[in-house]
């Protein structure tokens, strides 16, 4: 049975699907979400957080241009 975005479970067909998502708007049906792991969620913040502003820091300015004409190629692409 296909998945939802958040995991859920959905009806295999088009007009199925459509009508459980048109039940779940109108508040007809709840969607049922598991809730997140909050220890999991805790360590990917820790994470996520320090990362970013690590990898920049050792980063030299060559690197950072490199990188950033990549990204706006990428976007202008």
């Amino acid at each position: 049975m296909p998945r939802g975005p958040k995991g859920e479970k959905r009806p295999a067909d088009v007009i199925g699907n459509a009508v459980c998502v048109m039940r779940i708007a109108t508040g007809e049906e709840a969607e049922t979400l598991k809730p997140k792991n909050a220890a999991a969620v805790a360590r990917g913040k820790s994470g996520g957080i320090k990362g970013g502003p690590a990898r920049a820091a050792k980063l030299t300015q060559a690197e950072k241009t490199r990188i950033a004409k990549k990204a706006a190629r990428a976007r202008w692409k």
